[in-house]
């Protein structure tokens, strides 16, 4: 008889999961001794790669001692919090990675909290414990204070503790402990998860926790059978949100041996398998029994926080440069994306060239565009808005938990900026290493541009992480000090001289020989207004010209942004247009003349009426 271990791996980013799991599946036996695996191999997407850091969770398993583990690694950013929150309905415990200098972060406390309401008592591992600065007694008394801070019961509050290096492949029970492998993590796996609840003779019942799509089996759901047994070929009822019930028949079961999906005839309760042959599956939907169907629990996945618009893109460059440029395709687009992310929303416009995609924060969403630029679209994007709510009448307003780890020199500034934006000091803690940390509880719009500013005044060296906390009353307007861009007048293509007269009102975003068009933003400004000018001019020919006078240019190197810098960077009057090759910034307006008929149109509506003297 099969006997399961379902669980998940939480952690905020960089606490070092997708390592330790590379470490157990070596261990296992999942791979021969003399077999070439890479590092962090669960992270099989190239951006995963690129960033060092988990986006999809993934799903893997290996034998031990009887019984087969499902483990699933799940993302370690607040902005991905919606594939964490539908893996909970897969597992039945998880273990809580947590840096053996760092702490509990803010996506510490965001993933603790959802496997606790879930009931779960997770596995508490100090990671990192090699590292020279570490401080593991501390941290494990900042976990305990995290438990009973997010309600705890008393069985969730005796959670196992293991001190680990997944680098060296190393769990420990006790920091002295001279072992050199992870057996102690094996055993408490065995020892502290509970088997899956569900009988094998009850009627078949299984939900999706994620959705795939093949171009050969069309959709694929994945999740866990909560009941019962499914067969290859078998005819089951899909139950769908609405509670509209419609009939398929199995076409492939698979399942996960190691790293790797396998087709099997047939799959038992407790079993985490992808079902094929189910069309119209979604996210959270229930498989039941053909003759008895009885519907799961509906998965709850927290709403999204920011907006944004997506658009077919209309500048003078347009088509240049991408394969997939029309609207048909930017929608197809998207709605396959949410139907793989529970935490996306699409909805339309007033116009059929632009689309409004809602998410978790800007990292998400600019994950999505660099994928969709990858894959050959262009298209342009406005700047992210945050979500208001109105609760018992009062306008509500997403609030972030922010931590942010600066040097001491620094500590000053940043509570001032933070503070310009509505941010409330809520704990300050001075390191050893000429360090402070300072908390924070920020409206997210706060959040919005904050980065580059914060980048700047830190000199790059400051570490800010963030996590959704909750809606709050509006905290009120916000005076943001903003400073102008310089805004390309006649289209051509940059010149060195033209560019190097500019040098003194501000710093440029581009080199010469770059083609540009009326209304891209090259540039910033060194006052509060924009300023429109001529990056194509050219020195007129004379036949007086000094030896050697054009030798004397000298171009500064121009800034260059990040996708993630530029969203933040952009204004409401300003679109962020993704090319395969290319991310510019430009005006929503090309033409100079409408701007400055919008900005006096501004001015007229915000300048105070004339008194009336009788």
């Amino acid at each position: 008889m099969k006997k399961f271990k379902n669980i998940a791996i939480i952690a905020h980013v960089d606490h070092g999961k997708t390592t330790l799991i590379d470490a157990v599946l070596k261990q296992a036996g999942v791979f021969r001794e003399n077999q070439n695996v890479a590092e962090r191999v669960m992270d099989s997407n190239d951006l995963e790669r690129e960033r060092g850091i988990t986006i999809f969770s993934k799903n893997a398993s290996f034998q031990f001692q009887g019984y087969k583990v499902n483990i699933v690694d799940t993302p370690g950013h607040a902005d991905f919090g919606g594939e964490v929150q539908r893996i909970m309905k897969m597992v039945d415990s998880v273990m809580l990675l947590v840096d053996a200098f760092e702490g509990p972060m803010p996506q510490t406390k965001y993933v603790l909290k959802k496997s606790l309401e879930q009931g779960h008592c997770p596995i508490v591992v100090i990671n990192k414990i090699d590292r020279p600065n570490a401080r593991p007694d501390e941290v494990l008394n900042a976990v305990f204070d995290l438990f009973v801070e997010l309600g705890a019961d008393d069985q969730q509050l005796d959670f196992p503790v293991l001190y680990a290096s997944a680098k060296e492949g190393i769990a420990r029970f006790e920091l002295g402990d001279k072992n050199r492998d992870l057996k102690p993590l094996f055993a408490t796996i065995l020892r502290h998860v509970k088997e899956p609840e569900g009988d094998r003779a009850n009627p078949f019942q299984f939900m999706a926790s994620a959705i795939s799509y093949d171009n050969y089996l069309g959709k694929i759901g994945t999740g866990r059978i909560h009941n019962g047994t499914v067969t290859q070929g078998e005819e089951v009822i899909l139950i769908k949100r609405n509670g509209d019930r419609k009939p398929y028949k199995i076409t492939r079961i698979f399942t996960y041996d190691g790293i790797h999906r396998i087709s099997v005839p047939e799959a038992v309760a407790g079993d985490i398998v992808s079902l094929a042959g189910l069309e119209d599956i979604d996210l959270g939907e229930t498989v039941a029994d053909i003759d008895q169907p009885l519907p799961l629990p509906a998965m709850d996945i927290d709403e999204p926080t920011l907006a944004m618009t997506f658009a077919v893109n209309d500048s003078p460059f347009a088509g240049q440069e991408g394969r997939f440029v029309t609207s048909t395709q930017l929608h197809d687009r998207l709605r396959r994306e949410i139907l793989n992310n529970a935490s996306l929303r699409l909805e339309d416009t007033d116009s059929k060239k632009a689309f409004l995609i809602k998410g978790r924060g800007t990292l998400q969403l600019s994950i999505l565009m660099e994928n969709m630029r990858r894959e050959g679209y262009e298209f342009q994007v406005s700047k992210p808005v945050v979500i208001y709510r109105f609760v018992n009448g009062q306008k509500c307003e997403p609030v972030e938990l922010a931590v942010v780890d600066v040097a001491d020199a620094f500590a000053g500034v940043v509570i001032e900026m933070l503070g310009q934006r509505k941010g409330e000091l809520r704990n300050l803690v001075a390191g050893s290493d000429g360090y402070t940390r300072l908390e924070f509880r920020i409206p997210a719009r706060g959040l919005i541009g904050f980065y580059n500013d914060f980048l700047t005044a830190t000199r790059g060296t400051g570490i800010l992480n963030h996590s959704f906390s909750g809606y709050e009353p509006f905290k009120g307007e916000m005076n943001r000090k903003t400073k102008g861009v310089l805004v390309v007048h006649e289209p051509g293509v940059s010149v060195a001289y033209g560019l190097f007269g500019l040098q003194e009102r501000g710093s440029l975003f581009i080199g010469s020989g770059v083609p540009v068009y009326a209304g891209m933003i090259v540039g910033e400004h060194c006052k509060d207004n924009d300023l429109t000018v001529n990056v194509c001019r050219t020195k007129k020919l004379t036949n007086m010209r000094a030896a050697g006078s054009d030798d004397a240019i000298r171009l500064t190197p121009p800034r260059q942004f990040s996708l993630e810098q530029a969203l933040d960077y952009i204004e409401d009057d300003e679109l962020l247009e993704i090319t395969p090759k290319n991310i510019r910034m430009r005006k929503k307006k090309l033409d100079v003349h409408a701007r400055k008929q919008d900005e006096k149109t501004k001015k007229n509506a915000s300048a105070p009426a004339a008194r009336t003297v009788a």
